[in-house]
């Protein structure tokens, strides 16, 4: 069995990213890192390093158990690697996925409707303690 394997095999292998290239990529952008150091896609790892990976908003943190570079199935992933990411990384996640129709990305298109009218509750004038009644004007002056 190896005792080491490249990072970018390792992260298609372990079915952190979908394709070897993606994985590639995410390394060349700085995306992933080792021991907080940037690395190239042919860095070997081995079993104990701890993994860095980046995937906005959140940085996940995975230590290796196996170093593999054929694909498994998903339910053998408890054997390669262990996840490690701070608990604070996932608040951030949750809450992203809580505020992500306030912000949203450049390019994305218009919303949807679900997304239309989770903004209208979201700013709804009721929710800032004025009626319906305060923002029509009097026509008796």
């Amino acid at each position: 069995m190896n005792t080491e394997a490249r990072i970018d095999k390792w992260l298609w292998a372990a079915r952190i990213y979908k394709t070897r290239s993606i994985a590639a990529d995410a390394i060349k952008n700085g995306r992933v890192t080792i021991g907080g150091t940037n690395v190239k896609p042919s860095r070997t790892v081995k079993a104990g390093d701890v993994v860095n990976v980046k995937k906005p908003p959140v940085t996940y943190a995975f230590k290796i158990l196996k170093p593999i570079e054929q694909r498994v199935g998903a339910k053998l992933i408890p054997e390669i690697y262990e996840n490690v990411t701070d608990p604070k990384q996932y608040e951030l996640l949750e809450m992203s996925r809580i505020s992500g129709f306030v912000d949203r990305a450049r390019g994305t298109g218009r919303p949807t409707k679900k997304d239309r009218r989770a903004m209208d509750a979201f700013v709804d004038p009721v929710m800032f303690g004025f009626d319906d009644d305060e923002w029509e004007e009097d026509d008796e002056d």
